[in-house]
Protein backbone atom coordinates (compact mmCIF):
# COMPACT_ATOMS: atom_id res chain seq x y z
CA UNK A 1 0.00 0.00 0.00
CA UNK A 2 1.27 3.47 -0.89
CA UNK A 3 2.58 5.38 2.14
CA UNK A 4 0.38 8.32 1.19
CA UNK A 5 -2.79 6.20 1.20
CA UNK A 6 -4.34 5.75 4.65
CA UNK A 7 -5.37 2.20 5.43
CA UNK A 8 -9.11 1.67 5.69
CA UNK A 9 -9.94 0.79 9.30
CA UNK A 10 -11.27 -2.72 9.61
CA UNK A 11 -14.75 -3.36 10.86
CA UNK A 12 -15.17 -5.24 14.10
CA UNK A 13 -17.08 -8.48 13.44
CA UNK A 14 -19.24 -9.54 16.36
CA UNK A 15 -21.36 -12.66 16.69
CA UNK A 16 -24.48 -12.44 18.82
CA UNK A 17 -26.43 -15.31 20.29
CA UNK A 18 -28.84 -16.11 23.09
CA UNK A 19 -31.29 -18.83 23.99
CA UNK A 20 -34.88 -18.55 22.87
CA UNK A 21 -36.71 -16.08 25.09
CA UNK A 22 -33.53 -14.34 26.20
CA UNK A 23 -34.41 -11.08 24.45
CA UNK A 24 -31.84 -11.16 21.67
CA UNK A 25 -34.05 -9.12 19.32
CA UNK A 26 -34.33 -6.31 21.87
CA UNK A 27 -30.54 -6.21 22.19
CA UNK A 28 -30.13 -6.07 18.42
CA UNK A 29 -32.49 -3.07 18.27
CA UNK A 30 -30.34 -1.25 20.80
CA UNK A 31 -27.05 -2.11 19.11
CA UNK A 32 -28.45 -0.90 15.79
CA UNK A 33 -29.53 2.35 17.46
CA UNK A 34 -25.97 2.77 18.70
CA UNK A 35 -24.72 2.55 15.12
CA UNK A 36 -23.95 -1.14 14.63
CA UNK A 37 -24.56 -2.70 11.24
CA UNK A 38 -26.78 -5.71 11.94
CA UNK A 39 -26.53 -8.70 9.62
CA UNK A 40 -29.48 -11.03 10.23
CA UNK A 41 -29.05 -14.53 8.80
CA UNK A 42 -32.76 -15.36 9.13
CA UNK A 43 -33.71 -12.18 7.27
CA UNK A 44 -31.20 -12.98 4.53
CA UNK A 45 -32.55 -16.52 4.23
CA UNK A 46 -36.02 -15.13 3.63
CA UNK A 47 -34.87 -12.41 1.24
CA UNK A 48 -33.03 -14.73 -1.15
CA UNK A 49 -36.17 -16.80 -1.84
CA UNK A 50 -38.73 -14.03 -2.10
CA UNK A 51 -40.97 -14.20 -5.18
CA UNK A 52 -39.17 -12.76 -8.18
CA UNK A 53 -35.70 -13.78 -7.06
CA UNK A 54 -33.63 -16.41 -8.82
CA UNK A 55 -33.46 -18.29 -5.51
CA UNK A 56 -37.24 -18.56 -5.48
CA UNK A 57 -37.28 -19.83 -9.05
CA UNK A 58 -34.62 -22.44 -8.26
CA UNK A 59 -36.54 -23.70 -5.21
CA UNK A 60 -39.79 -24.03 -7.17
CA UNK A 61 -37.96 -25.76 -10.02
CA UNK A 62 -36.38 -28.23 -7.59
CA UNK A 63 -39.36 -28.94 -5.33
CA UNK A 64 -42.34 -28.25 -7.55
CA UNK A 65 -45.33 -25.86 -7.43
CA UNK A 66 -46.72 -27.60 -4.34
CA UNK A 67 -44.26 -25.61 -2.19
CA UNK A 68 -45.88 -22.34 -3.32
CA UNK A 69 -48.57 -20.95 -1.03
CA UNK A 70 -51.81 -19.19 -2.06
CA UNK A 71 -50.09 -15.80 -1.81
CA UNK A 72 -47.37 -16.82 -4.26
CA UNK A 73 -44.65 -16.99 -1.62
CA UNK A 74 -43.00 -20.21 -0.57
CA UNK A 75 -45.02 -22.31 1.85
CA UNK A 76 -42.28 -22.70 4.45
CA UNK A 77 -44.16 -25.27 6.49
CA UNK A 78 -44.63 -27.55 3.49
CA UNK A 79 -41.08 -27.03 2.28
CA UNK A 80 -39.76 -27.70 5.76
CA UNK A 81 -41.72 -30.94 6.01
CA UNK A 82 -40.19 -32.10 2.73
CA UNK A 83 -36.58 -31.31 3.51
CA UNK A 84 -36.41 -32.35 7.15
CA UNK A 85 -37.77 -35.78 6.29
CA UNK A 86 -35.12 -36.38 3.63
CA UNK A 87 -31.41 -35.50 4.00
CA UNK A 88 -30.92 -35.46 0.22
CA UNK A 89 -33.74 -32.98 -0.26
CA UNK A 90 -32.39 -30.87 2.58
CA UNK A 91 -28.97 -30.85 0.93
CA UNK A 92 -30.59 -29.76 -2.34
CA UNK A 93 -32.31 -26.84 -0.61
CA UNK A 94 -29.13 -25.86 1.21
CA UNK A 95 -27.22 -25.87 -2.08
CA UNK A 96 -29.67 -23.29 -3.42
CA UNK A 97 -30.07 -21.13 -0.35
CA UNK A 98 -26.76 -21.12 1.52
CA UNK A 99 -24.52 -19.54 -1.15
CA UNK A 100 -27.08 -16.82 -1.74
CA UNK A 101 -27.44 -16.16 1.98
CA UNK A 102 -23.67 -15.93 2.39
CA UNK A 103 -23.41 -13.50 -0.54
CA UNK A 104 -26.22 -11.28 0.76
CA UNK A 105 -24.81 -11.23 4.29
CA UNK A 106 -21.41 -10.28 2.89
CA UNK A 107 -23.05 -7.49 0.88
CA UNK A 108 -24.76 -6.12 4.00
CA UNK A 109 -21.53 -6.35 5.99
CA UNK A 110 -19.57 -4.57 3.24
CA UNK A 111 -21.99 -1.65 3.52
CA UNK A 112 -20.77 -0.97 7.06
CA UNK A 113 -18.77 2.25 7.45
CA UNK A 114 -14.99 1.98 7.80
CA UNK A 115 -14.11 1.08 11.35
CA UNK A 116 -17.72 0.21 12.12
CA UNK A 117 -19.10 -2.59 14.23
CA UNK A 118 -20.89 -5.39 12.38
CA UNK A 119 -23.11 -7.61 14.52
CA UNK A 120 -24.06 -10.96 13.01
CA UNK A 121 -27.28 -12.51 14.27
CA UNK A 122 -26.74 -16.13 13.30
CA UNK A 123 -28.90 -19.04 14.51
CA UNK A 124 -26.96 -21.88 16.13
CA UNK A 125 -23.87 -19.72 16.47
CA UNK A 126 -22.43 -21.85 19.27
CA UNK A 127 -23.95 -25.15 18.17
CA UNK A 128 -22.13 -25.03 14.83
CA UNK A 129 -18.86 -23.69 16.20
CA UNK A 130 -19.21 -20.55 14.08
CA UNK A 131 -18.52 -18.31 17.08
CA UNK A 132 -14.80 -18.95 16.63
CA UNK A 133 -14.79 -16.85 13.47
CA UNK A 134 -15.68 -13.54 15.15
CA UNK A 135 -13.53 -10.95 16.86
CA UNK A 136 -16.00 -11.01 19.76
CA UNK A 137 -19.10 -12.92 20.81
CA UNK A 138 -22.00 -11.45 22.76
CA UNK A 139 -24.34 -13.75 24.63
CA UNK A 140 -27.72 -12.45 25.77
CA UNK A 141 -28.49 -14.37 28.94
CA UNK A 142 -31.61 -14.76 31.07
CA UNK A 143 -32.65 -17.17 33.77
CA UNK A 144 -34.63 -20.19 32.59
CA UNK A 145 -37.83 -19.23 34.39
CA UNK A 146 -37.66 -15.72 32.94
CA UNK A 147 -37.36 -17.20 29.47
CA UNK A 148 -40.26 -19.56 30.08
CA UNK A 149 -42.44 -16.67 31.23
CA UNK A 150 -41.64 -14.64 28.11
CA UNK A 151 -42.30 -17.52 25.73
CA UNK A 152 -45.63 -18.32 27.36
CA UNK A 153 -46.75 -14.69 27.54
CA UNK A 154 -45.33 -13.24 24.31
CA UNK A 155 -45.37 -16.17 21.90
CA UNK A 156 -48.31 -18.15 23.21
CA UNK A 157 -46.27 -21.33 23.63
CA UNK A 158 -47.13 -24.07 26.03
CA UNK A 159 -44.51 -24.86 28.62
CA UNK A 160 -43.84 -28.19 26.88
CA UNK A 161 -43.27 -26.45 23.53
CA UNK A 162 -40.97 -23.90 25.13
CA UNK A 163 -39.00 -26.62 26.88
CA UNK A 164 -38.60 -28.52 23.61
CA UNK A 165 -37.29 -25.40 21.86
CA UNK A 166 -34.82 -24.76 24.67
CA UNK A 167 -33.63 -28.37 24.65
CA UNK A 168 -32.89 -28.16 20.91
CA UNK A 169 -30.41 -25.32 21.44
CA UNK A 170 -26.97 -25.19 23.02
CA UNK A 171 -26.97 -25.29 26.78
CA UNK A 172 -26.75 -22.08 28.74
CA UNK A 173 -23.34 -23.21 30.01
CA UNK A 174 -22.01 -23.74 26.48
CA UNK A 175 -23.21 -20.32 25.37
CA UNK A 176 -21.65 -18.58 28.36
CA UNK A 177 -18.38 -20.45 27.79
CA UNK A 178 -18.23 -19.00 24.27
CA UNK A 179 -18.99 -15.44 25.38
CA UNK A 180 -16.61 -12.50 25.36
CA UNK A 181 -19.40 -10.26 26.64
CA UNK A 182 -22.61 -11.20 28.45
CA UNK A 183 -25.72 -9.03 28.45
CA UNK A 184 -27.94 -10.07 31.35
CA UNK A 185 -31.63 -9.60 30.56
CA UNK A 186 -33.61 -10.66 33.60
CA UNK A 187 -35.13 -7.29 34.40
CA UNK A 188 -36.75 -4.25 32.83
CA UNK A 189 -36.06 -2.64 29.46
CA UNK A 190 -34.26 0.12 31.35
CA UNK A 191 -31.97 -2.50 32.84
CA UNK A 192 -31.39 -3.87 29.35
CA UNK A 193 -30.52 -0.39 28.10
CA UNK A 194 -27.79 -0.13 30.71
CA UNK A 195 -26.44 -3.61 29.99
CA UNK A 196 -26.36 -2.97 26.25
CA UNK A 197 -24.74 0.44 26.71
CA UNK A 198 -22.03 -1.18 28.83
CA UNK A 199 -21.21 -3.82 26.23
CA UNK A 200 -21.35 -1.28 23.38
CA UNK A 201 -18.71 0.80 25.17
CA UNK A 202 -16.54 -2.31 25.47
CA UNK A 203 -16.95 -3.07 21.78
CA UNK A 204 -15.86 0.45 20.86
CA UNK A 205 -12.78 0.08 23.03
CA UNK A 206 -11.96 -3.19 21.31
CA UNK A 207 -12.51 -1.65 17.89
CA UNK A 208 -10.34 1.36 18.70
CA UNK A 209 -7.52 -0.82 20.02
CA UNK A 210 -7.48 -2.62 16.67
CA UNK A 211 -7.43 0.61 14.65
CA UNK A 212 -4.48 2.14 16.47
Amino acid sequence: MDAQTPEKPETLSVGLTGGIGSGKSEVLKRLKAHGATVVDADLAARAVVEPGTDGYEEVVKEFGPEVVGPDGALDRARLGALVFADPDRRAALNAIVHPRVAALMAEWADAAPPGGVVVYDVPLLVEGGAHRGYAAVIVVDADEEVRFARLLANRGMSRADAAARMAAQATREDRLAAADYVIVNNGSLEDLDRETDRVWSELLKKRDSRIR
